[in-house]
């Protein structure tokens, strides 16, 4: 992969929001993201739509407690349907009510967020090199209800900016396949990378939402809260392969394009969009501010339908969610030129394929309640995900999960979790590098990066242990097992460890 791809992964994969104390997303450029809250004559927040159901109001709050809410098709906090704001929720902040100054703003329709995430991890052993890294992102986001501010009903904004820094730890493992960081990369080297920008307008009593703006597609689709409890990136918001692919690039870069939410029942919904696909690397320029790039003639078509219910007498809540995604664009074969054999050995150009598909079915489920917040108990969380393989390098997806909050041992806020993935990469690229193989080339470089071996398969075994330190405020201990590193046997397993600082100031 060139480095410009590379560093496109790093901007748009790398970190999700995570927020079991109120966590926000990572990863950005510069050195502060303060000149950010300048912007705030326009809201923000995708950012923490991962965190809800991790926050530590989802855990304390029962939903029907619930004043404000981020998205009026939320229904009274209990059923999250896209993106969530947990500032919206009475998430608690580490300095309070910023002396009154929280309550002041909310009181009005202003929600503010600014939260710090700092991120260790490092191989004990197996990997390219032994190396450990340390990575962090200060994010900011603000989102104004106008109907509480200036009478608009049902209208609401959003804006989100990130700094970080940091660098890339798959380089030194040798596994651009299963990063096991969510931060890492500095986002263009710039102050404030926009995430998202987009506003909000509901109708019929808020059975719909139309969403319109610069938005991170895998935020409103194959998306799952929970998933961000786990550090490793290729599941948490949304999963690969899908959210590396032009047509549905996520968190922190995003497409401009429109979303309509309906909601048929109270709970289930249907939800279309359509985005438009960037031809280069970067979405919006390395700064996320170029919205008038060329080349923006092709669109990306999603769906989703979801059905959220909650069981018996304790709630025991559950999102079920099927969807797919076209893209229309036209991108090379990984393997064959214009007659079906191997490019690489008739010198021949990779012929083009006319568009490009993602499909998933994704789950999470409480199986016990142990208290009233929204992600108090055990939880059983999973899903599959499929691409369209002869373009796209990884073929399908698969991961099953168990989440517990701390609840049973009188510790409420901490979580402990453990998880288990399955990646399988696609035939086109196994026949492309075992051409390379036969040839005596280098291997060709595909959206996940750089390529070490022929490419079969990758697991991921992963527990975590998160500490409730101080309001909004936690400290996750981690540790992934790596098998067959990079789809490859190039290098020997993997085990890493790591950790997670974060807080909601």
């Amino acid at each position: 992969m060139t480095r410009e791809i590379a560093n496109d992964r790093d901007l748009h994969s790398a970190c999700r929001p995570k927020t079991r104390a109120g966590r926000i997303p990572r990863k950005g450029g510069g050195r502060g993201v303060w000149t950010a809250l300048a912007l705030a004559a326009f809201c923000g927040g995708t950012i923490t739509s991962y965190a809800q159901a991790q926050s530590e109001t989802a855990k304390t709050l029962e939903g029907d407690d619930y004043k404000a809410i981020g998205f009026p098709i939320a229904g009274q906090g209990a059923v999250p349907i896209g993106p969530l704001v947990p500032s919206l929720y009475g998430n608690p902040h580490l300095f309070g009510d910023w002396g009154g100054a929280q309550s002041w703003m909310q009181n009005r329709g202003i929600f503010l967020n600014i939260a710090l995430n700092e991120e260790y991890m490092g191989n004990v052993t197996g990997g390219r090199t032994r190396d450990n890294v340390l990575a962090g992102q200060v994010a900011a986001e603000l989102d104004i209800d106008w109907q509480k501010l200036a009478g608009f009903q049902g209208f609401w904004t959003h804006l989100l900016v990130v700094n970080g820094h940091g660098r890339n730890f798959s380089y030194s493992l040798g596994d651009y396949v299963s990063n096991p960081e969510q931060i890492y990369g500095s986002r263009g080297n710039v102050v404030a990378h926009l995430v998202s920008m987009y506003a909000d307008k509901t109708f019929l009593h808020d059975r719909i939402v139309v969403s319109a703006g610069v938005i991170p597609t895998g935020t409103f689709f194959d998306f799952d809260a929970l998933a961000c409890s786990f550090m490793n990136v290729s599941v948490c918001g949304n999963f690969a392969p899908g959210k590396y692919a032009p047509g549905g690039r996520d968190w922190p870069s995003a497409n401009i394009g429109a979303v309509l939410r309906v909601r048929p029942t109270e709970r289930t919904y249907l939800m279309g969009g359509l985005f438009a696909v960037s031809p280069h690397a970067f979405n919006g320029g390395v700064s996320g501010w170029a919205l008038a790039q060329d080349g923006l003639g092709k669109l990306s078509s999603q769906f989703e339908a979801g059905w959220d219910p909650a069981f018996g007498k304790d709630k025991l809540l559950g999102h079920y969610k099927i969807g797919f995604y076209y893209d229309n664009s036209r991108y090379p074969h990984l393997y064959e030129d214009r007659y079906g054999g191997s490019y690489q050995a008739s010198g021949l150009p990779a012929r083009n394929a006319s568009g490009m598909w993602s499909s998933w079915l994704m789950f999470d489920q409480m199986l016990v309640r142990s208290g009233k917040g929204l992600a108090d108990g055990l939880i059983v969380i999973g899903g599959l995900g499929y691409a369209q393989g002869n373009v796209v390098a990884m073929r399908d997806h698969e991961w099953i999960g168990l989440l517990q909050s701390g609840t049973p041992w009188h510790r409420p806020l901490d979580q402990i979790g453990v998880m288990f993935q399955h990646m399988t990469m696609s035939r086109s690229v196994r026949l492309q590098q075992e051409s390379s193989v036969a040839l005596g080339l280098p291997f060709v470089s595909n959206q996940w990066g750089n390529v070490y071996g022929v490419q079969r398969w990758e697991q991921v075994y992963e527990a975590f242990y998160s500490l409730h330190l101080a309001a909004a405020t936690a400290l996750q201990f981690d540790f992934q097992y790596l098998q067959h590193p990079g789809a490859t046997t190039t290098f020997n397993d993997a085990a890493i460890i790591g950790g997670q600082f974060t807080t909601n100031f």
